[in-house]
C-alpha cells in the first residue's frame, strides 16, 4: 500500500497521523525512539514534518505495523540503510525451492529411517 504524500514544505501532526493511519500520540513516541524523526517547531509551538519526516514515519510503520518488527528491530533496520519494503524479500521461499527442500528432508529422515531398522535387526 503505498500512501502519496502530499507536494507539501511542512504537515501538521494532525495530517501526518491521516497519511499514515496511526494516532498523534504514537508520532509523538516515535519521535523520541527514532532520531530520524525531528520535526520544526512553529512559533506556536506546534509541529511541523518536513517530506523525509513523512517518508521515515511512513517507513517505519510499514516495519511495526506490516512487517512484525520490534521497535529496536526497526531502528536497526533504518540504521542499516534497508530499504523496509525490501527487508524481507530473500525471507519467502519460492514453492519450488520448498518442494525441494521438503524432497531431501524427506530422503534424509528414510535414510535414518533404514540405518535405525538395520541397527534394531543386529
Amino acid at each position: 500500500m503505498k500512501t502519496s504524500i502530499p507536494d507539501k514544505l511542512y504537515f501538521k501532526i494532525g495530517e501526518v497521523a491521516k497519511m499514515a493511519d496511526v494516532p498523534t500520540h504514537v508520532l509523538r513516541y516515535w519521535e523520541s525512539e527514532f532520531s530520524g524523526i525531528c520535526p520544526k517547531r512553529a512559533n506556536s509551538k506546534q509541529r511541523l514534518y518536513r517530506r523525509q519526516d513523512v517518508e521515515l514515519i511512513l517507513n517505519i510503520k510499514t516495519l511495526l505495523h506490516e512487517q512484525g518488527y520490534t521497535i529496536a528491530g526497526a531502528r536497526k533496520m533504518l540504521e542499516s540503510g534497508a530499504n523496509p519494503s525490501q527487508a524481507t524479500a530473500g525471507v519467502k521461499p519460492t514453492p519450488a525451492k520448498v518442494s525441494s527442500t521438503l524432497q531431501s528432508i524427506k530422503q534424509e529422515l528414510k535414510e535414518l529411517q533404514d540405518l535405525l531398522t538395520s541397527k534394531k535387526e543386529q
